[in-house]
């Protein structure tokens, strides 16, 4: 899908046709619209597909004609039935006339471009527009991160609860997207040092506290991912403690249980024997005794295995 939008009259409008000063949205672009645009902006075809390569690392690349920036952005999928929190790739062109930006999907970070909500936007200023895309992709960095947050918050409480293995992986679920955010912005904050350094790209004096803002936004983000990953495994850590004394806590209880149970039994099997010559046997209370004398060494072991410490 192909949209194309230009600010005229102090808004923003979507418009039939690119033209100087236009922003042009690919989302999950056919073959077909990939061709008419390389053909119509001097781009090369596989830059173009680059952006829709899940795969595709983040970096910046000056051509003739173009400058291409790739970054990942958060999203999120689902797999059976529940949300998960990835990254994908975003692609950002800017030529001597236009911005076209290229994804595959319809991310929330170019919805309030698109809907004119976004303060101080203007498609002809393609600087700032680049800058505001990078400041609102860190900004939705961060928000994810705060919804993993309360996420592990939610999974910790039901952990309180119930010791199920569905607690346990959703947990390391969590611990994954934050590895997939940290590794993206970390990726992410090379391009920007190198954004830093470029020249192709002009820079107005007004747009450069704004990138400022972008890095200082990314380098929060850094900090949140790594915080929030280290309260999350040092808790999955602490719950496998918890479920393995749990374990040996029930193991402990069968082994005492085995033992005092095998007292009773071993009595009962000496003096039950058919042969001659065991105690008692021709008395009139024989089993009755055996019985109270079982139960008396069961008890008296119980106390025992009570007291010590190694059980307990």
């Amino acid at each position: 899908m192909i949209r194309i939008f230009k600010t005229m009259e102090g808004k923003v409008q979507k418009i039939p046709a690119a033209e100087e000063g236009s922003w042009v949205a690919m989302t999950n672009p056919t073959q077909e619209e990939l061709i008419s645009i390389s053909e119509q902006f001097l781009i090369d075809l596989d830059d173009l597909k680059g952006p829709l390569d899940e795969e595709e690392r983040s970096r910046i690349e000056v051509e003739e004609n173009y400058t291409l920036i790739i970054l990942d952005i958060p999203t999120t999928e689902e797999r059976q039935g529940k949300e998960h929190f990835i990254t994908i790739p975003f692609g950002i062109f800017i030529t001597e006339e236009n911005i076209i930006t290229v994804c595959l999907v319809d991310t929330p970070i170019l919805a309030v471009f698109m809907d004119g909500r976004m303060r101080n936007f203007k498609t002809q200023k393609r600087t700032r527009f680049l800058y505001q895309m990078l400041y609102r992709n860190a900004s939705m960095f961060l928000q994810f991160l705060r919804i993993i947050d309360k996420k592990s918050d939610e999974v910790e409480k039901r952990l309180h609860i119930s010791q199920r293995n569905q607690e346990l992986m959703d947990m390391l679920e969590l611990e994954k997207s934050l590895i997939y955010i940290s590794t993206s912005l970390r990726s992410n904050e090379v391009v920007l040092e190198k954004l830093m350094r470029n020249t192709s790209i002009p820079r107005y004096e007004d747009d450069e506290e704004l990138l400022e803002d972008v890095i200082i936004e990314n380098k929060q983000a850094i900090e949140m991912a790594k915080i929030y990953s280290d309260i999350l495994t040092g808790m999955m850590d602490a719950f496998a403690s918890v479920i393995s004394n749990n374990l040996n806590i029930a193991m402990k209880l069968l082994a005492v249980i085995t033992i005092v149970l095998t007292i009773p039994n071993i009595i009962t099997s000496a003096l039950g024997m058919n042969v001659g010559g065991i105690p008692l046997e021709h008395h009139p209370f024989g089993f009755w005794i055996i019985c109270i004398v079982a139960l008396a060494v069961t008890l008296v072991a119980g106390i025992i295995i009570g007291r010590n410490k190694n059980f307990r």
